[in-house]
């Protein structure tokens, strides 16, 4: 899927309202993710996967904060995300299917936090971008 230019405008100007919330949003798509599919607690086994948990909420922070990275860098994101990329593909090992499930877990909170402004259109580039994202994490599993 190509972003357009009226993707990534919307994802610029809804982006503006994630920043100063990294850290509660990726805390609660995270916790989703647990809930909804329990499988992907196994790449966790460290952490405390209670609610409210300091572990949870940094990590939560680093994801909304790569994507971020994403968003500034939209036409060079395989660069931005490359050592992600390298990180999750070889080091962690996780199984891509993950990050489409994080992806969907992350526009539930979108939807919830933004309400109104989450509109059809938003969540089409938002869907269409994480797609991206996770094709570019796992490109080195190719």
């Amino acid at each position: 899927m190509v972003l357009t230019h009226e993707d990534c405008e919307l994802l610029q100007q809804t982006w503006e309202k994630v920043l100063g919330h990294q850290e509660d949003f990726g805390a609660e798509a995270l916790e989703r993710m647990f809930i909804t599919y329990p499988q992907t607690k196994t790449y966790f086994p460290h952490f405390d996967l209670h609610h409210g948990s300091e572990q949870i909420r940094n990590h939560g922070r680093k994801v909304v904060n790569a994507l971020g990275e994403a968003v500034k860098n939209m036409d060079h994101m395989s660069t931005a995300l490359s050592e992600l990329s390298n990180l999750h593909a070889y080091n962690l090992r996780v199984d891509p299917v993950n990050f489409k499930l994080l992806s969907q877990c992350f526009q539930v909170v979108l939807a919830v936090h933004l309400k109104d402004q989450y509109t059809p259109d938003v969540h089409r580039a938002y869907d269409k971008f994480l797609s991206a994202v996770g094709d570019m994490l796992a490109e080195k599993y190719r």
